[in-house]
């Protein structure tokens, strides 16, 4: 496959139509010069799997799940309890389309798969079934895998399935995300002949998934009154402040602290050890509670919290595509934190220049335009309210005194694979050209690397200017 990249860049129009599709895959994948470029998300999926080596014309050997590990897998997944509002959303309104349902749970698992029999024996020739593996490695390019690995909805029309025996589909996909973590739970797809998918059934899966979303938030809050009830008499008696929260660290009740609505868990959990430093409370004793803990602060001087900034190491991981996630560790103990996409590389642009970025530059990166600075400050603001003193500002940067670094996949297109932002489509072309070494970069597979890290210049700063500094 010839490479693409330098024809992705946003605003680029979108081919139309059967015959243009097919044109970019024979050019994509044969010998002459591209012409026609695929879509920014659809160059980075053949482009990643191109590297992995798959093959557009006979993919990877089929995966099959039997019957006990589907179901194991539907409970697993919680999928299941929102089922008959996808069911209704998606199959009432377009009752009278060639269209399969299909659900599959966040590895792309298909658990689900309803449609009408002529059609459903149609896929089984492509192996899209019930328990079958959907995941972008085994398949390429497709509503369901390349959904779960990127968490952002997507349609894939025709050609632009990485496969040529799924050129006659075209599909959507949309996924659901677990409100209690944000991480994808699962996929929700509508698939058809290339030709009967209409244009705003991605409008309608992703009105779908928001709704089982809410379907999924319901749940967690009755949960989470569940432990509210089981927690009153406790935190009644307790002669101290306390509060206490679910598995996941959202805050069921409390006593004597001002409300928060989630704690910031080791990443280890909070079973290991009876007691643990945790961001804005300090030291805290630990103790199991029903489907949660009770936690009730030791130590809450003003002198604690501030030692999170002396001599502190922030590492920043990236090296699981679906779950960045953030470490901390100071003079005060040590914390960690999942990230939300946005949150993710606006850390990793600050990241990759120490002396700071202004709101305009971080726009710039973010969205292509420097006028968007509102929203920056926004997101920023959130960020320093768990970061604190390890995130300053005119410019923004990281405080002097932390030591940064980011562990990476080894795969560059898998860094923060979601993005489109010009300026994270920038750090991987660089990463890909060997031409950019992160700070304190360490692969996922590798131990860290000890040499100093180059310096990456603003998103719109020539190439030349990244050799600056070794």
């Amino acid at each position: 496959m010839r490479d693409t990249a330098h024809l992705n860049r946003a605003g680029d129009p979108s081919p139309r139509g059967p015959a243009d599709l097919a044109r970019t895959h024979e050019q994509a994948f044969g010998t002459d010069a591209p012409r026609l470029a695929p879509r920014p998300e659809i160059g980075d999926s053949w482009e990643r799997l191109r590297r992995l080596g798959l093959d557009p014309e006979r993919g990877r050997s089929p995966e099959h799940l039997g019957t006990a590990e589907v179901e194991h897998r539907r409970r697993a997944s919680g999928l299941d309890a929102v089922l008959p509002t996808l069911r209704s959303t998606l199959f009432d309104p377009v009752a009278d389309l060639p269209l399969i349902l299909a659900v599959a749970d966040a590895q792309g698992h298909v658990l689900w798969h309803e449609g009408p029999r002529q059609l459903r024996r149609r896929a089984d020739q492509i192996g899209f079934m019930t328990g079958s593996v959907w995941g972008e490695d085994a398949v390429g390019t497709n509503g369901i895998g390349t959904v779960a690995r990127t968490g952002r909805p997507l349609r894939v029309e025709s050609a632009e399935h990485y496969l040529r025996n799924q050129h006659s589909w075209t599909c959507v996909g949309a996924p659901v995300r677990d409100p209690r973590t944000g991480r994808v739970a699962g996929v929700v797809d509508l698939s058809g002949p290339a030709r009967g998918v209409h244009p705003q059934l991605l409008a309608l899966a992703v009105t779908a998934a928001r709704l089982a979303e809410t379907e999924l938030r319901a749940a967690q809050l009755e949960s989470l009154h569940r432990l509210r009830t089981v927690a009153a008499p406790l935190l009644a008696q307790s002669l101290g402040p306390a509060l206490v929260v679910d598995r996941d660290g959202w805050t069921a009740a409390a006593s004597g602290l001002p409300p928060v609505s989630r704690l910031r868990l080791p990443a280890e959990g909070l079973g290991a050890v009876p007691v643990h430093w945790l961001p804005s409370l300090g030291e805290c004793a630990i103790e199991p509670l029903a489907d949660g803990w009770l936690v009730r602060p030791l130590d809450r001087s003003a002198q604690a919290v501030s030692e999170q900034s002396a001599g502190a190491r922030l590492v920043l991981d990236l090296s699981r595509a679906d779950r960045p996630e953030l470490f901390v560790r100071g003079g005060a103990g040590s914390w960690s934190h999942p990230l939300s996409p946005r949150h993710a590389e606006l850390l990793l642009l600050l990241a990759t220049h120490r002396p700071g970025r202004t709101a305009a530059e971080l726009a710039d990166g973010l969205f292509g335009e420097a006028g968007r600075t509102v929203t920056v400050r926004a997101e920023l603001s959130r960020l320093r309210r768990y970061l604190g003193a390890l995130l300053e500002h005119r410019p923004y940067r990281f405080a002097e005194s932390v030591q940064v670094e980011v562990v990476t996949p080894t795969d560059p297109y898998q860094l923060l694979p979601a993005s489109s932002a010009p300026g994270i489509r920038r750090l991987r072309a660089l990463l890909d050209g060997g031409s950019l070494l992160l700070p304190g970069c360490q692969l996922a597979s590798e131990q860290p690397v000890q040499s100093p890290a180059q310096q990456v210049p603003s998103p719109r700063q020539p190439d030349g200017a990244l050799h600056a500094r070794r």
